[in-house]
Parts: structure tokens; C-alpha cells; sequence
């Protein structure tokens, strides 16, 4: 089965994009595929516990529960690196499943077999 990789440059602005970019997550982690999220830009927010509370539409699941389930799934997640630095976040504070890193180490993840990716 091929690794899943998710790139998600949005956060709470557009929460219905961020939503599908975790359905999407979800799906693969808890079918079992290797899944890596990438966060960039306003997305590497949401590597703080707390930060993803959304409910993007009437019948859509709460975020909050979509990143539970992702991480219990297995679900890794690597926040930019220069988004972080950009943004003056404290890697620290990060949830288990996230680590500040950059395209090197996403490359690295994914190796020579393939990858399905998504990009939101």
C-alpha cells in the first residue's frame, strides 16, 4: 500500500478546506497507509494542541475530533520549518504526532516507493 501525503497551506481562515485536508488524512491513516500531513504557511498553527476548533458546516465533523482520530490513527505531520521560524512558534509546544522539519525530511519520509499526495 502507498504512503499518503497531505500539503495543507491553510488554517482556520478557511476551515472547510482544512476539514477536507483531515477527511482526507483521516481516511488514509485509519485504512492503514503510512500518512504524512505537510503544514505550511497558516497551516503550522494547528501543530498546537487546541488550536484546530472548527466545525466547517452543518453535518461536518467537528476539527477537533478529525485531529484526534488522525493521531490516533497514526497520523504524523511535519510543520514547516520556516513557517514556524516565520511565525516565532515554539516547536515545543507541538502535539506528539507533529515535529518541525521541512520539504528535506518530507522527501526522506516518502523514499522510493510511492506516494499518493493531496495538496489543499
Amino acid at each position: 500500500m502507498s504512503k499518503a501525503a497531505i500539503s495543507l497551506c491553510t488554517g482556520l481562515e478557511d476551515p472547510e478546506k482544512v476539514t477536507v485536508a483531515f477527511l482526507v488524512a483521516v481516511g488514509a491513516a485509519e485504512s492503514g497507509r503510512e500518512t504524512m500531513m505537510f503544514l505550511t504557511k497558516e497551516a503550522v498553527r494547528l501543530a498546537i494542541p487546541g488550536v484546530a476548533r472548527a466545525v466547517a458546516c452543518e453535518g461536518c465533523p467537528p476539527l477537533a475530533q478529525l485531529v484526534e482520530r488522525y493521531a490516533a490513527a497514526g497520523g504524523e505531520s511535519i510543520a514547516c520549518g520556516v513557517c514556524v521560524d516565520a511565525k516565532a512558534m515554539d516547536a515545543d509546544a507541538f502535539a506528539p504526532n507533529v515535529r518541525k522539519a521541512g520539504s528535506v525530511q518530507l522527501w526522506e519520509w516518502i523514499g522510493d516507493d510511492a506516494a499518493t499526495t493531496f495538496s489543499y
